[in-house]
């Protein structure tokens, strides 16, 4: 097959007729928006929600994209001009849009000091993070500033070259302050429990470390609105650029695959400014936290669930997961009688209607979303995804035993073995910690005792919970005994 030219912006005139091309000259669009975390996530939701905003002839909103790591999403999108394929997948086909809003993309660890001129300039009006849980450089289980996390003792010694986004908002925060300009508002797209409060949390507590007044500052100066975002992002394949490639007529070295579906809910508080995205489906509220404890709790915490324990199952994806006997079961049941009793009102919302289209989306053959990707990090997730469920029901005083079995697919997973001794590419934080703390270990409360002992998991108040642990030991000892598939098909 003759390989296809490069997507660029001289290259677009060869797409193919039904590709959504970026409706606005590009050249004259000017960056209001620095996103900290350039990643797929971002690529899929809130710069397509942005390119729409720029088609509207309102060019103020650029986005600047940031890696905080790696030069990997810079390598691809600056031959193309900053373009990417966005592919949208169900079981009726694929539909493509290329994408314009990323004018650029900056590599922080090359250029610290270009990224923080970036995010000083007047014109930016607003810094946006996806940088996962992970990146915000604190502990889950308090949702506070981890003080002694290795890139923030450096960053407090080092305020002109940061290695942190928390380093990298104060500095540039710090700059603008001392020039005049108008402090940007910070919008956290990360799935965290009230995601601006606790950017506004760890990003205040650093500025306090640094300099008090700053701190205050800060806090009296800065907006922090919350999100709730949601759209399911699979890792893209080579085969995913073969499909995209002969589909559009154009290579392209990273493009997006995702589904139909997407939802962006926005508390209204943007002192400097922002684009109209309430034109394009975005939803814009007083307060989020009932929507972002729907989503986290419903989707977040089933994903997981399905993940961890699909995974140990011999299952590749989630839509396998879901078409495999007893885990569609599993996850209704859950939803509605586990996870929904915890949830506060949301008048006039359908809340039947959204489980089931999640479980909809679940089973979308199209999407092939790795259970194996959604179960990284999960010392960073497992706190606001099932740990919070559970202390809702503890407090309730109602059971937890489905919820309790996703906890123990975690801890299974994560010793790093599977149920047929092969070994599991465990990717988190704490990897090299699980897997020495659980060596040699066989039964289950013996595991689990050494997973409670991760306070910066479990606090302080869940390894005191006798019903917490007896739980959690039972659904365990099913897991090394009868295995995923088996155990779960009997819960």
């Amino acid at each position: 097959m003759t390989e296809k030219p490069r997507l660029s912006n001289a290259t677009l005139h060869h797409l193919a007729k039904d590709v959504e091309l970026p409706g606005y000259d590009r050249s004259l669009v000017r960056i209001g928006i620095v996103h900290l975390g350039i990643g797929a996530f971002h690529r899929a939701h809130q710069a397509v929600y942005t390119d729409s905003v720029l088609a509207s002839g309102d060019n103020r909103w650029g986005i600047l994209g940031v890696s905080l790591r790696s030069g990997e999403t810079r390598e691809a999108l600056e031959p193309q001009d900053g373009l990417y394929t966005v592919a949208s997948r169900d079981g009726g086909g694929d539909s493509f849009r290329v994408i314009g809003s990323i004018g650029k993309v900056l590599v922080a660890p090359e250029n610290p000091e270009a990224v923080l001129a970036a995010m000083a300039d007047p014109d930016v009006r607003i810094v946006s993070l996806t940088v996962t849980e992970k990146g915000y450089c604190y502990s889950p289980a308090t949702a506070s500033l981890d003080e002694i996390h290795t890139d923030i003792v450096h960053d407090l010694a080092n305020s002109a070259a940061p290695r942190s986004a928390i380093g990298f908002i104060v500095e540039a925060l710090a700059r603008r302050r001392a020039n005049g300009s108008e402090p940007f508002t910070l919008l956290s797209c990360d799935n965290l429990p009230s995601n601006g409060e606790t950017l506004k949390r760890v990003v205040t507590r650093f500025a306090e470390l640094r300099d008090p007044a700053l701190g205050l500052y800060i806090r009296d100066n800065v907006a922090f609105p919350s999100t709730m975002v949601d759209r399911i992002v699979p890792a893209t394949t080579d085969a995913d650029r073969a499909t995209v490639a002969q589909s559009t007529g154009l290579s392209d070295a990273w493009p997006i695959m995702t589904e139909p579906f997407t939802q962006w809910v926005v508390e209204d508080h943007f002192p400097s400014g922002r684009p109209v995205w309430e034109k394009y489906g975005v939803t814009f509220v007083d307060n989020v936290d009932a929507f972002e404890l729907m989503k986290l709790r419903l989707l977040n915490g089933s994903h997981s669930t399905l993940a961890y324990l699909g995974y140990l199952a011999g299952h590749e994806t989630v839509s396998d997961v879901m078409r495999a006997e007893g885990f569609s079961t599993l996850i209704e049941a859950m939803m509605d009688e586990e996870i929904t009793p915890t949830l506060p009102p949301l008048p006039g919302f359908d809340l039947v209607a959204y489980k089931t289209q999640l479980r909809e989306r679940f089973r979308n053959p199209a999407l092939r979303h790795r259970t194996w990707q959604i179960a990284m990090d999960g010392s960073q997730k497992l706190p606001q995804r099932l740990l919070n469920t559970i202390r809702k029901r503890l407090e309730q005083k109602k059971p937890f035993d489905r919820l309790a079995l996703g906890v123990a697919g975690w801890m299974r997973y994560a010793t790093g073995v599977d149920e047929n001794g092969k070994p599991i590419d465990v990717r988190d934080p704490l990897a090299n910690e699980f897997k020495q703390r659980t060596a040699g270990k066989r039964k289950a409360n013996e595991i689990v005792d050494v997973y409670l002992g991760l306070a910066e998991v479990f606090g302080k108040d869940l390894p005191k919970s006798q019903k917490f642990r007896e739980t959690v030991c039972h659904a365990l000892e099913r897991l090394l005994k009868d295995g995923a598939a088996t155990a779960v098909v009997l819960s």
